[in-house]
């Protein structure tokens, strides 16, 4: 069944946490501190404690302590959204407004990179990241508020009141007109480039980390847990998601970041007008595999998806290409 025009669903779940490898520090990590670069609008988190009106009238209580309590009295804990390597997300409200939120749980031993926030607070990479692109850009999900407890990292985060991830949003669908797979790609386009801005690098793009607002229609990137900093030369770890990794990668160990994210956003694309990966579960893509379209989609998208899926990193296009294609203008060729 396909759908031609935005039909509102249930929520489904907020974030799907990767169980992918972490997160590695570049081979040159950037270490400018910006004074300027806080979160408008966030609650300052710092390590250990909550911010709150002010200190508890038990001295006794340790500062983690304290924070633990502060959590419970400023949000009620609800149903669990997502469980994961990294560890589980749930759907909370915030009791001073009833904003609803999402809870990220992250066990400490979980955690294998910390770095510094421009204040100077050592925290997790991943909040570090979330830190740099949560600037008010409506496609990233905020970061609201982190602390560190003895044994966790609790980060606090925007939830829509009716929101699905992409891949149930598909789901339900069978499949996306190129109409509707157009709007949401060109969003989830801006929140990458929005993150390149920033010199942060997501790497595990994919349907499950692209969040759905029901009621608007905002695509929102979610789950930094795989990210890094962007950088000019190769990596050669990989975290993410395997079935979204690049043939470099799988044929030589090592990857370019912008390519590499061409590529997973190619096979994001195919998910949303086909309903499906385009490589079948444990498939190794070999150099002369002929991608296959259904004759339904327009020549243009089927186009710009085999360019984003071009063997060669150094053949697909940048993300300005992407946006001056013609698919994403609308415009058929003849």
């Amino acid at each position: 069944m396909t759908s031609d025009r935005w039909q509102p669903q249930q929520p489904d779940k907020f974030l799907q946490v990767s169980a992918a490898a972490g997160p590695e520090p570049p081979l040159s990590r950037p270490r400018e501190r910006t004074p300027g670069d806080a979160r408008p609008g966030a609650v300052e988190g710092r390590s250990g404690a909550v911010p709150g009106p002010g200190p508890s009238a038990d001295s006794r209580v340790s500062p983690a302590g304290k924070a633990q309590h502060g959590l419970k009295e400023q949000y009620r804990v609800g149903s669990l959204l997502g469980r994961g390597g990294f560890g589980s997300v749930f759907a909370a409200t915030r009791l001073s407004d009833g904003a609803p939120v999402a809870i990220k749980r992250v066990p400490r031993n979980r955690v294998r990179h910390w770095d510094q926030l421009p204040n100077g607070t050592s925290a997790p990479l991943e909040i570090v990241l979330l830190h740099k692109v949560s600037t008010g850009f409506p496609g990233v999900a905020q970061l609201l508020e982190w602390l560190e407890l003895p044994k966790d990292i609790i980060m606090v985060l925007e939830r829509p009141e009716r929101c699905q991830d992409l891949w149930h949003f598909i789901r339900a669908r069978g499949f996306l007109s190129e109409e509707v797979a157009r709007e949401l790609f060109r969003q989830v386009l801006e929140a990458v480039q929005h993150c390149t801005s920033c010199g942060v690098l997501h790497r595990d793009i994919k349907p499950e980390n692209i969040l759905v607002d029901l009621a608007t229609g905002q695509a929102k990137l979610i789950d930094f847990g795989c990210g890094t900093y962007l950088q000019d030369t190769a990596y050669t770890h990989f975290a993410g998601t395997p079935s979204y990794s690049p043939p470099e990668w799988t044929h030589f160990g090592w990857y370019y970041g912008k390519p590499a994210t061409i590529w997973s956003l190619g096979i994001l694309l195919h998910q949303m007008v086909c309903g499906e990966h385009p490589f079948r579960r444990g498939q190794n893509i070999s150099w002369d595999h002929q991608l296959s379209l259904p004759e339904r989609l327009s020549q243009e998208c089927q186009d710009l998806i085999r360019r984003c899926l071009t063997m060669l990193d150094v053949d697909r296009p940048s993300l300005e290409d992407i946006f001056c294609d013609p698919w994403m203008q609308d415009i058929h060729l003849p």
